[in-house]
């Protein structure tokens, strides 16, 4: 098994092209759902993380994404962070940040031969929280987080991920939703 443990299936360049996003959109002031083509970069092994006695493997990432019908403009979505694995507790990690002011550290048990990861983020949680900026604070404070990789047994990876957000404009919760399907181009 290699140092990566579960985090090993993801090395590699991934397409996908069937991916939705249920979300509010503020020009238009509703919930509606925005289809997607994504493009994923799983590098690794990175260097050994190492906190005094914990050793951690993992892998460097980005996804970013583009509306269908936009694949040559910027994208809406561009996420970078970092998965990792300490076999000694069987914890899985996901740390990412975007460019809206959001930063990320979720976790999750696992164990080396897992073929789902799910990691979950809750403010203010002293293991696993979110952070963001005092905009997002007072107008799209987030909630929770919570997110699953599936490696299917076609070869593809699919994810689904839920960030909880209390939204001022609508005076409400919302699930902020995304899922997608990828397979390996490299």
């Amino acid at each position: 098994m290699s140092v990566l443990g579960p985090l090993e299936q993801f090395v590699g360049k991934w397409e996908g092209n069937v991916g939705v996003d249920s979300s509010y959109h503020n020009k238009e002031d509703e919930i509606a759902k925005t289809t997607y083509f994504e493009k994923a970069w799983f590098e690794g092994p990175i260097p050994i993380v190492e906190n005094g006695q914990q050793s951690m493997h993992g892998v460097k990432y980005e996804m970013v994404a583009w509306r269908h019908g936009e694949e040559d403009m910027d994208p809406f979505h561009d996420e970078v962070g970092y998965l990792l694995w300490e076999e000694t507790t069987g914890q899985v990690l996901r740390n990412f940040a975007v460019p809206r002011g959001l930063a990320i550290l979720a976790g999750g048990d696992a164990t080396p031969d897992s073929r789902s990861l799910t990691f979950t983020s809750t403010p203010g949680d002293p293991c696993y929280g979110l952070v963001q900026n005092k905009y997002l604070l007072r107008r799209a404070e987030a909630k929770s987080f919570e997110s699953t990789f599936t490696f299917n047994d076609d070869g593809t990876l699919s994810y689904k991920s839920d960030l909880v957000l209390k939204l001022e404009q609508i005076g409400k919760e919302l699930h902020h939703t995304d899922f997608n399907t990828l397979h390996r181009v490299d």
